[in-house]
């Protein structure tokens, strides 16, 4: 299994998704998610709407500095897979996926060739699209609802899954992280784990 971090590698909250963030994260080996804005014709990085002043898109690939680390891609609005697509060639970075889209856009994104991964979570248990998607973004909102054999059945299907710790949810993780340590797959690079936490993580699995 994959470790990635969420908004990057912090220590203070108001340090997500920022340039800090990303280089720590980088350093240490780490993917990301990060979410995908659009401001005055640039992609941005932002959870919440765009002021102008957020470091770009492409100055993340930039501090990837031909690391293809993982990068999970949430998407906050509609209409920038023709860019997205074009800045990833740009820096040859191929180990992406987008998530979380409008279904209208993951249309969008399919016909442009982009890695999609369809949501699934216990307040939508049936995947948007399954068959076109590259994988899973297996979210937990409410309770941790999936078991091991759930996850074992992605991987079976072809699917690669990327996991939502409980800690995004402010819950507690060790009910979680003994349900991800009994997945029969636990060692293939298609399991990720998307986290807070993500030394904490590491060290919790040994990896």
């Amino acid at each position: 299994m994959q470790v990635i971090a969420h908004r990057g590698l912090w220590k203070d909250p108001q340090k997500k998704n920022t340039k800090e963030s990303f280089i720590r994260a980088f350093d240490a080996g780490l993917g990301t998610e990060t979410d995908l804005r659009d401001i005055c014709g640039k992609i941005v990085i932002s959870h919440d709407m765009p002021q102008g002043n957020e470091i770009s898109f492409e100055e993340v690939l930039q501090l990837l500095d031909g690391r293809n680390l993982p990068l999970a891609l949430n998407i906050k609005a509609d209409g920038q897979a023709e860019e997205i697509k074009s800045l990833l060639a740009k820096y040859h970075h191929t180990n992406y996926f987008c998530f979380d889209m409008s279904i209208p856009d993951m249309v969008v994104q399919i016909e442009h060739g982009l890695k999609v991964y369809s949501g699934m979570s216990d307040l939508m248990p049936e995947p948007v699209m399954l068959q076109y998607a590259d994988g899973i973004w297996l979210d937990c909102f409410e309770s941790d609802w999936y078991s091991s054999e759930v996850i074992d059945k992605l991987l079976k299907q072809g699917k690669k899954v990327c996991i939502v710790s409980a800690d995004l949810h402010k819950r507690e993780t060790k009910k979680q992280w003994e349900t991800v340590s009994k997945v029969k797959n636990f060692a293939s690079e298609d399991l990720m784990l998307c986290t807070d936490k993500p030394l904490e993580a590491k060290k919790y699995w040994g990896i």
